[in-house]
């Protein structure tokens, strides 16, 4: 190849080159251009050498205003000593990504911004200035500001906790349950603040599986020892993909609630009259210890088993609780009882339906009263009574008798004493 066709071909490849290049830094201009961040260069002095459209529309300055201004213009006054930490670390070719701070605007309003800070370097590698991306995340940080207000206000403790198990945020309320400062919690295991570790593991573990857990009953305890019954209601959070990132969590504080439930549990249990709650299709959900001693079996075997096992006549009384749910309540509704054994025991019943808060029948209650020695005084004043009747009844026939006996006699008199009148009247 001559010299001619050689000086030529580079030529060539040159511009090819240049064109290439050309063309990259059009397409990197209009994406700069195009972009809806503040895209900014600025020389190692901190003077403004680039400022791009949604630079304008972000800040009020235009790019006429802004080029060979230093950055300072956009600085707030007490932050200003970011801009020398930025550009140091920027220096040692450390990229700064996603530094939120402030930045002023012209007309002196204040934005929350995410900075990113890259090196802007020459042909042999000499940093000549920085490439700044300001993202505008005021609205964002309103919502996270406005979230997080909702969060602290809430009087259940909220946490959130990583795939792993551990706390990556809490609220006020989970401070003041566990008695722990929300830097000592973050970073620590969620289950060592319950009375049963595992249990809370195993619980987490079912949200990350299933997406989600409803009323999960844990006892939260506090450094103090005080403990608290809680219900967990929790989900899994995600990203803007689809990735899980963790678990939100929020406990409802269910002490009282549960100390009631065991007060009411108490006044049940001290009753001596059979009580017994009833499901929709028959089935015992719950008794009492009247109840296990009316009949034999244990609580465990009685629930779950139909109610109208344990009578001599089990259809009258499978008609019984269908009649409570169709009107509500029955009153003095007469059964018997049978024993394991044997032994009947005879019983009113007094039932009525009981439903949830929003007024939706769940079951029926009933309480029996033992009326077994009732019903035997009553058959020894009945038989007292048909003996009564029996001796009354022969009175009155010896009465009778009796009386009978002195008419005739007196019937006897008067014909005697006729009959000496007439033989006097013959002499």
């Amino acid at each position: 190849m001559s010299k001619m066709a050689k000086k030529k071909k580079h030529e060539n490849g040159t511009n090819l080159n240049k064109t290439l290049i050309d063309e990259k830094f059009r397409y990197l201009a209009a994406i700069v251009q195009s972009s809806e961040d503040a895209v900014i260069s600025e020389a190692l002095d901190g003077t403004i050498t680039s400022w791009n459209p949604a630079a304008e529309k972000m800040f009020g300055y235009s790019a006429k205003e802004a080029i060979g201004k230093p950055m300072s213009i956009i600085g707030i006054k007490d932050r200003l000593y970011e801009f020398k930490e930025i550009i140091e670390k920027v220096r040692k070719g450390v990229t700064v990504e996603r530094y939120e701070t402030q930045r002023r605007k012209k007309d002196r309003t204040v934005l929350n911004v995410a900075v990113t800070v890259s090196p802007v370097k020459d042909e042999e590698g000499k940093l000549i200035g920085l490439s700044v991306i300001d993202r505008d995340i005021t609205s964002q940080k309103q919502a996270s500001q406005y979230a997080r207000s909702l969060i602290e206000a809430s009087l259940d403790p909220l946490v959130t906790i990583s795939a792993d198990g551990k706390i990556t945020d809490v609220n006020e309320a989970t401070i003041k349950v566990t008695g722990v400062s929300r830097g000592r919690l973050i970073g620590t295991d969620f289950a060592n603040y319950f009375t049963e570790p595992e249990k809370a593991r195993e619980g987490y573990m079912q949200v990350l599986a299933k997406g989600y857990v409803t009323d999960y009953p844990l006892t939260i305890r506090h450094i103090n020892g005080k403990l608290t019954d809680v219900l967990y209601n929790a989900s899994v959070f995600k990203d803007i993909m689809g990735n899980v990132l963790g678990v939100f969590a929020a406990a409802r504080d269910v002490t009282a609630q549960k100390q009631a439930s065991q007060y009411a549990r108490s006044l049940i249990e001290a009753s001596l009259d059979p009580l017994v709650t009833i499901s929709a299709d028959g089935k015992i959900t719950d008794v009492n210890e009247a109840t296990i001693k009316v009949t034999g079996v244990s609580r465990e075997k009685l629930i779950g088993t139909d109610f109208s096992n344990y009578f001599v006549e089990p259809q009258k009384a499978r008609e019984g609780y269908k009649l409570v749910f169709s009107e509500g309540k029955v009153t003095d509704y007469p059964l018997t009882i049978r024993h394991k054994e044997g032994k009947l025991t005879n019983v009113l019943y007094n039932a009525s339906v009981y439903k949830n808060v929003a007024g939706n029948v769940l079951g029926v209650f009933a309480a029996a009263r033992d009326i077994t020695a009732q019903r035997k005084a009553e058959a020894e004043v009945a038989e007292q009574r048909t003996k009564e009747l029996e001796r009354l009844i022969e009175l009155e026939r010896f009465q009778k008798l009796t009386v009978g006996r002195e008419l005739k006699m007196m019937e006897l008199k008067r014909e005697i004493e006729e009959l000496k009148m007439k033989l006097g009247e013959h002499v």
